[in-house]
């Protein structure tokens, strides 16, 4: 099997739990090590690998792959250096910090003829997939509503300064926000028009930590949102459609497995407690049912094997980069649509 030599922009949290875990098992993979800048801690994980003093010197490597997953406000000009290299590239959420930042990557890659793809693991999460088995069984009748939530309780401001100092790559809506844009897009498609509240609700915050996002299609409304002071969770998904409703509480234990240290294996991988399970109440061949459904596993595995596909066997990227652009255009529009207070067609 041919092994796809990949490298790290960094070695924090994503990489460390998001990244190397899944690159390190995959047989497609070659793990060659990460750009650290002043701690040098992969080593201490992965011993044969390597520690790169600047990217300069990561570029010049045998690398094939790279996974820019530094923050949010350098991903273009990372992203754009990496495919000026020649290297096939994943870039972390939010893609970039405008859409026409998004764009040009994606023209760039596909003159060069390299792989761009953005790292969206949360269509792999347990909870997600089996939101998208319930649609796609078509159990609801046509879908009149669905709302996504990806809420925490956290008063406090982030220890990392990035996520904390006013920047074009800061704040929720371009943190959490990609994920569930990229969910809604991934199960319906880009909406029709946008409308968006942001807001500042932290003691001291500079940079904005709750959104409301509403999705306008012909016949659907879909509702995204997110904030920092839900002690008490709210269904992660809720869909209604003329047959019957579906809720979801948000269940996926891939993120706290890797945090503390598990590894990702292909049997138990991904698999959510049974008291998490999503209750759908609906209308089957004129019998009303109401029941839970048990949660299909998570695997983010996929999406590197996705990965691995597209660029061995020069299929489609697992999350393209115009899906990327799409998610922008959504972030734009909703930003725009806050500071005029009105709705913005894409």
């Amino acid at each position: 099997m041919q092994k796809i030599k990949t490298a790290l922009l960094s070695y924090g949290m994503s990489g460390k739990v998001f990244h190397a875990p899944f690159l390190d098992i995959h047989p497609g993979f070659e793990l060659l090590g990460s750009w650290e800048r002043s701690k040098k801690l992969i080593q201490e994980d992965y011993p044969y690998v390597k520690s790169y003093p600047s990217i300069d010197d990561l570029l010049a490597d045998d690398v094939d792959l790279v996974i820019v997953n530094t923050p949010v406000g350098t991903h273009y000009e990372y992203a754009k250096k990496v495919l000026l290299a020649g290297k096939h590239a994943v870039v972390e959420k939010a893609f970039t910090t405008t859409v026409a930042e998004a764009e040009e990557l994606a023209k760039i890659a596909e003159e060069k003829g390299l792989k761009l793809a953005v790292f969206q693991n949360r269509r792999w999460d347990s909870d997600f997939k089996t939101i998208q088995k319930i649609i796609n069984e078509g159990v609801l009748g046509d879908l009149v509503e669905a709302e996504f939530h990806f809420d925490r309780y956290n008063p406090l401001l982030s220890p990392k300064a990035h996520k904390e100092t006013a920047n074009d790559g800061a704040g929720v809506l371009k943190d959490l926000g990609p994920h569930i844009i990229d969910q809604a897009i991934c199960l319906f498609g880009s909406p029709k028009s946008v409308f968006g509240d942001i807001r500042i609700t932290r003691e001291n915050s500079l940079v904005d930590d709750w959104f409301d996002l509403l999705l306008i299609y012909d016949d659907l409304r879909v509702r995204l949102k997110a904030g920092f002071f839900v002690r008490e969770a709210n269904p992660a998904y809720t869909i209604h459609g003329k047959k019957g409703s579906f809720l979801k509480p948000r269940g996926d234990v891939q993120e706290d497995e890797l945090k503390i240290g598990k590894k990702p294996n292909l049997e138990s991988w991904g698999t959510e407690p049974e008291n998490l399970e999503g209750i759908l109440h609906t209308e089957i061949d004129g019998k009303v049912m109401r029941e839970k459904v048990p949660t299909l596993k998570g695997n983010y595995f996929a999406f590197f094997d996705g990965v691995f596909n597209s660029i061995t066997n020069h299929t489609k990227e697992p999350v393209t980069a115009q899906d990327g652009v799409k998610v922008m255009q959504i972030i734009e529009a909703a930003i725009a649509s806050n500071a005029q207070r009105t709705v913005i067609d894409l």
